[in-house]
Protein backbone atom coordinates (compact mmCIF):
# COMPACT_ATOMS: atom_id res chain seq x y z
CA UNK A 1 0.00 0.00 0.00
CA UNK A 2 1.26 3.44 -0.93
CA UNK A 3 0.83 6.68 0.97
CA UNK A 4 0.66 10.08 -0.70
CA UNK A 5 1.16 13.20 1.41
CA UNK A 6 0.97 16.62 -0.21
CA UNK A 7 1.96 19.91 1.40
CA UNK A 8 2.37 23.48 0.25
CA UNK A 9 5.99 24.14 -0.70
CA UNK A 10 6.00 26.70 2.13
CA UNK A 11 6.35 23.85 4.61
CA UNK A 12 4.70 20.80 6.19
CA UNK A 13 2.47 23.01 8.35
CA UNK A 14 0.10 23.32 5.38
CA UNK A 15 -1.25 19.85 4.62
CA UNK A 16 -3.08 19.60 1.31
CA UNK A 17 -3.68 15.84 1.04
CA UNK A 18 -2.98 12.56 2.80
CA UNK A 19 -4.30 9.35 1.28
CA UNK A 20 -3.49 5.67 0.89
CA UNK A 21 -6.23 5.03 -1.67
CA UNK A 22 -4.49 3.87 -4.90
CA UNK A 23 -7.21 5.40 -7.08
CA UNK A 24 -6.89 8.79 -5.36
CA UNK A 25 -3.11 8.61 -5.56
CA UNK A 26 -3.12 7.86 -9.28
CA UNK A 27 -5.65 10.65 -9.89
CA UNK A 28 -3.57 13.18 -7.93
CA UNK A 29 -0.33 12.26 -9.69
CA UNK A 30 -1.64 11.96 -13.25
CA UNK A 31 -1.91 15.75 -13.86
CA UNK A 32 1.78 15.97 -12.93
CA UNK A 33 2.64 13.48 -15.65
CA UNK A 34 3.64 10.94 -13.01
CA UNK A 35 3.00 7.29 -13.77
CA UNK A 36 1.75 5.32 -10.78
CA UNK A 37 0.59 1.73 -10.90
CA UNK A 38 0.71 -1.46 -8.90
CA UNK A 39 2.06 -4.75 -10.20
CA UNK A 40 1.26 -8.16 -8.71
CA UNK A 41 3.57 -9.02 -5.83
CA UNK A 42 5.44 -12.28 -6.34
CA UNK A 43 5.35 -13.89 -2.90
CA UNK A 44 8.04 -16.40 -3.86
CA UNK A 45 10.65 -13.68 -4.57
CA UNK A 46 12.96 -13.16 -1.53
CA UNK A 47 13.23 -9.60 -0.22
CA UNK A 48 16.93 -9.59 -1.12
CA UNK A 49 16.58 -11.47 -4.41
CA UNK A 50 19.36 -11.16 -6.98
CA UNK A 51 18.88 -9.64 -10.43
CA UNK A 52 18.39 -12.97 -12.18
CA UNK A 53 15.57 -13.97 -9.83
CA UNK A 54 13.88 -10.58 -10.13
CA UNK A 55 14.04 -10.53 -13.93
CA UNK A 56 12.65 -14.06 -14.10
CA UNK A 57 9.76 -13.20 -11.77
CA UNK A 58 8.76 -9.91 -13.40
CA UNK A 59 9.68 -10.66 -17.01
CA UNK A 60 6.17 -10.14 -18.48
CA UNK A 61 5.66 -6.80 -16.71
CA UNK A 62 9.13 -5.59 -17.70
CA UNK A 63 8.59 -6.56 -21.34
CA UNK A 64 5.20 -4.82 -21.43
CA UNK A 65 6.58 -1.58 -19.96
CA UNK A 66 9.59 -1.66 -22.27
CA UNK A 67 7.28 -2.07 -25.26
CA UNK A 68 5.22 0.94 -24.14
CA UNK A 69 8.07 3.25 -23.17
CA UNK A 70 11.08 2.11 -25.22
CA UNK A 71 13.58 1.78 -22.37
CA UNK A 72 17.10 0.79 -23.39
CA UNK A 73 18.46 -0.26 -20.00
CA UNK A 74 16.86 -2.12 -17.10
CA UNK A 75 18.71 -3.08 -13.94
CA UNK A 76 18.07 -4.12 -10.35
CA UNK A 77 19.30 -2.13 -7.37
CA UNK A 78 19.18 -3.68 -3.92
CA UNK A 79 20.26 -2.32 -0.57
CA UNK A 80 19.52 -4.22 2.63
CA UNK A 81 21.00 -4.23 6.13
CA UNK A 82 23.81 -6.72 6.58
CA UNK A 83 26.59 -7.72 8.97
CA UNK A 84 29.12 -6.12 6.64
CA UNK A 85 31.01 -3.56 8.77
CA UNK A 86 31.04 -1.24 5.75
CA UNK A 87 27.24 -1.28 5.38
CA UNK A 88 26.50 1.80 7.57
CA UNK A 89 28.90 3.96 5.56
CA UNK A 90 27.63 2.52 2.28
CA UNK A 91 24.00 3.14 3.28
CA UNK A 92 24.72 6.70 4.39
CA UNK A 93 26.52 7.52 1.13
CA UNK A 94 23.72 6.00 -0.97
CA UNK A 95 21.08 7.97 0.91
CA UNK A 96 22.93 11.27 0.66
CA UNK A 97 23.39 10.88 -3.10
CA UNK A 98 19.65 11.13 -3.75
CA UNK A 99 18.51 13.25 -0.79
CA UNK A 100 19.05 16.69 -2.33
CA UNK A 101 16.58 18.17 -4.80
CA UNK A 102 17.49 17.44 -8.41
CA UNK A 103 16.13 16.86 -11.89
CA UNK A 104 16.96 14.53 -14.75
CA UNK A 105 17.34 16.46 -17.97
CA UNK A 106 17.50 13.54 -20.37
CA UNK A 107 15.49 10.74 -18.78
CA UNK A 108 12.47 9.81 -16.69
CA UNK A 109 13.01 8.17 -13.31
CA UNK A 110 11.03 4.95 -13.29
CA UNK A 111 11.22 2.50 -10.39
CA UNK A 112 9.36 -0.65 -9.40
CA UNK A 113 9.70 -1.77 -5.79
CA UNK A 114 10.23 -5.52 -5.58
CA UNK A 115 10.64 -5.30 -1.80
CA UNK A 116 11.09 -2.75 0.94
CA UNK A 117 10.18 0.90 0.56
CA UNK A 118 11.34 4.43 -0.19
CA UNK A 119 9.86 7.90 -0.64
CA UNK A 120 9.93 10.06 -3.75
CA UNK A 121 9.34 13.74 -3.02
CA UNK A 122 8.05 15.65 -6.04
CA UNK A 123 8.31 19.47 -5.98
CA UNK A 124 5.81 20.66 -8.58
CA UNK A 125 3.51 23.68 -9.01
CA UNK A 126 4.05 25.09 -5.54
CA UNK A 127 3.51 21.79 -3.76
CA UNK A 128 5.60 18.91 -2.40
CA UNK A 129 4.20 15.42 -2.89
CA UNK A 130 5.74 12.65 -0.77
CA UNK A 131 4.99 9.30 -2.43
CA UNK A 132 5.75 6.46 -0.01
CA UNK A 133 6.33 3.43 -2.26
CA UNK A 134 6.34 -0.17 -1.09
CA UNK A 135 6.65 -3.56 -2.78
CA UNK A 136 4.34 -3.78 -5.76
CA UNK A 137 4.44 -0.04 -6.49
CA UNK A 138 5.76 1.45 -9.73
CA UNK A 139 6.42 5.17 -10.00
CA UNK A 140 7.53 7.07 -13.08
CA UNK A 141 8.79 10.63 -12.55
CA UNK A 142 8.96 12.62 -15.82
CA UNK A 143 12.24 14.16 -16.91
CA UNK A 144 12.65 17.73 -15.75
CA UNK A 145 10.59 17.22 -12.58
CA UNK A 146 12.28 18.57 -9.46
CA UNK A 147 12.38 15.85 -6.83
CA UNK A 148 14.45 13.95 -4.30
CA UNK A 149 14.41 10.41 -2.87
CA UNK A 150 14.81 9.22 0.70
CA UNK A 151 15.53 5.60 1.58
CA UNK A 152 15.89 6.24 5.32
CA UNK A 153 18.77 5.84 7.74
CA UNK A 154 18.56 2.03 7.48
CA UNK A 155 17.75 1.40 3.81
CA UNK A 156 16.05 -1.86 2.88
CA UNK A 157 14.70 -2.21 -0.64
CA UNK A 158 15.09 -3.90 -3.99
CA UNK A 159 13.95 -1.97 -7.05
CA UNK A 160 13.89 -2.44 -10.80
CA UNK A 161 15.17 0.68 -12.56
CA UNK A 162 14.25 1.63 -16.13
CA UNK A 163 16.32 4.01 -18.28
CA UNK A 164 15.99 5.48 -21.74
CA UNK A 165 19.65 6.53 -21.62
CA UNK A 166 22.45 3.95 -21.48
CA UNK A 167 24.40 6.14 -19.03
CA UNK A 168 21.84 5.39 -16.31
CA UNK A 169 21.22 7.77 -13.40
CA UNK A 170 22.43 11.35 -14.03
CA UNK A 171 21.12 14.08 -11.73
CA UNK A 172 21.23 17.86 -12.07
CA UNK A 173 21.10 19.29 -8.55
CA UNK A 174 19.18 22.52 -7.96
CA UNK A 175 21.16 23.63 -4.89
CA UNK A 176 17.91 24.10 -2.95
CA UNK A 177 17.72 23.11 0.73
CA UNK A 178 13.99 22.38 0.53
CA UNK A 179 14.45 18.67 1.30
CA UNK A 180 15.56 19.53 4.81
CA UNK A 181 12.31 21.35 5.55
CA UNK A 182 10.01 18.37 5.14
CA UNK A 183 9.51 15.14 7.14
CA UNK A 184 12.09 12.53 6.16
CA UNK A 185 11.57 8.85 5.41
CA UNK A 186 12.01 7.71 9.00
CA UNK A 187 9.41 10.17 10.30
CA UNK A 188 6.80 9.34 7.64
CA UNK A 189 7.39 5.58 7.87
CA UNK A 190 6.98 5.60 11.66
CA UNK A 191 3.68 7.49 11.39
CA UNK A 192 2.47 5.22 8.60
CA UNK A 193 3.20 2.08 10.61
CA UNK A 194 1.41 3.53 13.64
CA UNK A 195 -1.65 4.30 11.52
CA UNK A 196 -1.75 0.78 10.10
CA UNK A 197 -1.34 -0.79 13.54
CA UNK A 198 -4.28 1.25 14.81
CA UNK A 199 -6.53 0.40 11.85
Amino acid sequence: MTLLTTWSESGPETLVRRTSDPVEIAAALKPLGVRYEQWPVRADVPFDADSETVFAAYGPEIEKLNAEEGFTTVDVLGLHPSDDPEFPAKAKAAREKFLQEHTHDDDDEVRFFVSGSGIFYLHVNGEVHAVFCEKGDLLGVPRGTTHWFDMGTEPSFTAIRFFHEEDGWIGSFTGSTIAGRFPDYDTIAAGYEADRAAA
